[in-house]
């Protein structure tokens, strides 16, 4: 049986470097009042647009344009393999979307016999009442292709100065991908925003999907965010148990499935993190799982008490 921990919450606290969680009565009644503006079909991602309007990507294959109370579906989204886990994902802005117009999107796409693998793609999106599309939509990075339905992760993440572009690829639920090293799968990437490898990335030297690899040791990673001193976190689901966030470094290894504070779902045991400290521990872990999916670390002006905090949705589990 796995220890306990104390930190239970999908509300994290980044504070000198370290993490802190706050439960419902230590944060007092919700600031703000909740309104429905809209409702859309198994909802993945979103992202807002300058001016305040949204994109929010459907599992099914949708790509939508809330304006106001407005719906409008978005042409030109790709066509996804929508099975188990996979479907369409993330969305994005480039970095320079004022000028360009220029949006990434990751979804799920069919590959040879039962092979499925996730993909990156990008394209100019032009939001006209009348036909609102994304144009040019070109597939830049491509996940290794394996049989099965899980643990894509393809979370997509800008750094801070626009120059990178990170990308989280789950190890599909094979496990020992997440080891190796000549393989995508279980890692975070760091790429150019044309999808290539990012230079003085820690394996570039081996070369092929090797030099993608920003760290290793991952599950199914579906939280991204930077820190306001420009630190890199990350989320991902455990086993049973043993849900993790992580402070992400280069070339580090993070241990799955060598270590978990969780367990195997046939209830065999994992070693802990503690038990081997050559990999990165978690900086927070649950036991039972809460399931963490998006991540946000706060940077707006209207909760200035919340300036540099982290939320994280939950899935499963209770407070």
């Amino acid at each position: 049986m796995k220890a306990i921990p104390v930190l239970s919450l999908a509300l994290l606290v980044l504070t000198a470097g370290a993490c802190q969680a706050q439960t419902p009565a230590e944060l007092g009644a919700a600031p703000f009042t909740v309104t429905e503006v809209a409702r859309f079909d198994q909802p993945w991602a979103m992202v807002f647009l300058p001016g305040g309007d949204a994109l929010i990507t459907e599992k099914a294959g949708k790509l939508k344009w809330l304006s106001g109370k407005t719906i409008r579906e978005v042409a030109g989204a790709p066509k996804v393999l929508e099975e188990g886990q996979g479907g369409f994902g993330d969305v994005a802005l480039a970095p320079d979307f004022a000028q360009s117009g220029m949006i990434y999107l990751s979804w799920v796409e069919e590959g040879e016999g039962s092979l499925s693998g996730a993909v990156v793609g990008r394209g100019k999106l032009t939001l006209d009442a009348a036909n609102p599309r994304v144009e040019g939509l070109e597939v830049i990075w491509w996940q290794t292709k394996v049989e099965g339905d899980g643990h894509f992760s393809h979370r997509l993440l800008f750094s801070p100065d626009g120059k990178y572009l990170y990308v989280t690829s789950g190890e599909r639920q094979k496990k020992t991908p997440a080891q190796d090293l000549t393989v995508n799968l279980g890692k975070v990437l760091r790429l150019t925003p044309d999808g290539k490898p990012a230079p003085g990335n820690p394996f570039a030297g081996k070369g092929g999907q090797s030099a993608e690899i920003w760290s290793y040791g991952h599950r199914n990673l579906y939280g991204l965010g930077f820190d306001k001193v420009g630190r890199l976190w990350e989320n991902e689901m455990g086993p049973q148990g043993g849900d993790e966030v992580n402070l992400i470094a280069a070339g580090k290894n993070y241990g799955w499935p060598i270590v978990s504070n969780g367990s195997d779902y046939d209830d065999t045991d994992i070693p802990d993190h503690s038990t081997r400290p050559e990999f990165e521990a978690p900086k927070v872990w649950w036991n039972p799982s809460i399931s963490p999916s998006s991540m946000l670390i706060y940077t707006g002006k209207k909760f200035p008490k919340w300036q540099g905090d982290m939320f994280i949705t939950a899935l499963s589990g209770r407070p």
